[in-house]
């Protein structure tokens, strides 16, 4: 595939989109006991989406599966199975301390480990920034995460200022202290997910040697992946809805039949938005060049971004300081110009690279 590093840029935007909008439907299915929806939700996202875009875009899926080496499905079934409980911890964590401070703090952690880790396991750490182009994202880099802590630091400024009833949203009573935990288990775990995303790489080429574009033969190895989270996370709430009785949520509701649909659909549209962000993941992945090791801190930061949106338009921020209010300001403005460096230093590598291969090319039909 044609690398096009702004198409990337955008590509991992549109993910950040997805991924920060998909627990909005959280307010639309309050009838139901929060175990009953968070179960539609991951039988949505981590089966039926993983096992449906990779039957439409792969050819002899089951081949690719069956071909999979059992120690990479292990270890990468394994991974998910461990985000499972970052997954639950990062969507209870909204539920107490909002969207703001909840993907602040666990994504820019997970930004950190999910692209070092792999990084470091693989031994290419140093080489990946010593390419043409690399100081310049590794400058990005750090800004990124410079970003991610002043909108962090604008979220604890919003804590200390604000008293508990305006902090108060929906639901549970904010508890920062309930939240940092929480919020710092989901970022460790989703840094951990991002470690089963490079170590499925096999999985791709498998995929490209039956047929699969580049592009798209990343797929089969989410369902690998979530298939390990999915299994956390169905033990779990099962028991939960065993414990308190709710499993007759799923069949019936005190409103109508016309009412549990309508829960059905926000546990679905949820599962489906989840999901897509690693749909467009994947198709800005590839399209990142000599920097595609970078793309799961673009994810994380977009991740960021987008999600301080959402939090202003949930007027999470209503009521704060003007200096509160600036803080945040700063913190996505850093952001922003993260993005930018990582881009520009992304085309540079990429230009370098091009050139070089025209510089051999004129060499090789010159002699």
């Amino acid at each position: 595939m044609e690398t096009t590093i702004f198409s990337g840029i955008a590509l991992h935007a549109l993910g950040g989109i997805a991924a920060s909008t998909c627990y909005l439907s959280q307010k639309g299915a309050k009838q139901w006991s929060w175990q009953t929806y968070w179960i539609v939700v991951c039988l949505t996202a981590w089966f039926l989406m993983p096992m449906l875009v990779s039957a439409i875009t792969v050819p002899d899926l089951f081949a690719v599966l069956k071909e999979t080496p059992r120690d990479v499905a292990l270890k990468i079934f394994m991974l998910g199975a461990a985000y499972g409980f970052g997954g639950m911890a990062f969507a209870v964590a909204i539920r107490h301390i909002g969207f703001s401070l909840t993907y602040a703090i666990a994504i820019g952690i997970s930004a950190v480990f999910g692209t070092i880790v792999p990084a470091l396991l693989n031994g290419t750490l140093i080489d990946n920034f010593a390419k043409p182009g690399g100081l310049i994202v590794l400058c990005g880099f750090i800004l990124s995460i410079a970003g991610v802590a002043v909108c962090g630091r604008a979220g604890f400024i919003k804590e200390k200022n604000l008293s508990l009833k305006d902090c108060d949203t929906e639901g549970p009573r904010f508890d920062m202290k309930v939240g940092l935990w929480l919020v710092i288990l989901a970022g460790v775990l989703s840094g951990v997910f991002g470690v089963g995303v490079s170590a499925g790489a096999g999985i791709d080429t498998i995929a490209v040697a039956h047929g699969a574009k580049e592009g798209f033969a990343g797929y089969p190895k989410y369902i690998i992946l979530t298939g390990g989270t999915l299994l956390t996370n169905l033990i779990w709430w099962g028991i939960v809805c065993v414990r308190k009785k709710t499993l007759g949520e799923f069949v019936r509701h005190p409103r109508g039949a016309g009412k549990l649909t309508f829960h059905y659909l926000m546990g679905i549209i949820a599962g489906v938005l989840w999901f897509s962000q690693f749909f467009f993941y994947e198709q800005g992945h590839v399209r990142m060049g000599d920097f595609k090791f970078i793309s799961w801190g673009i994810h994380m930061a977009m991740l960021i971004f987008f999600s301080f949106g959402v939090g202003l338009a949930l007027r999470e921020w209503h009521g704060c300081t003007r200096k509160n209010l600036g803080v945040l300001m700063v913190g996505l403005v850093v952001l922003v110009t993260s993005f930018g460096l990582i881009t520009f230093g992304s085309w540079v590598g990429e230009t370098t690279a091009s050139s070089g291969q025209v510089e051999t090319n004129t060499v090789e039909k010159s002699e």
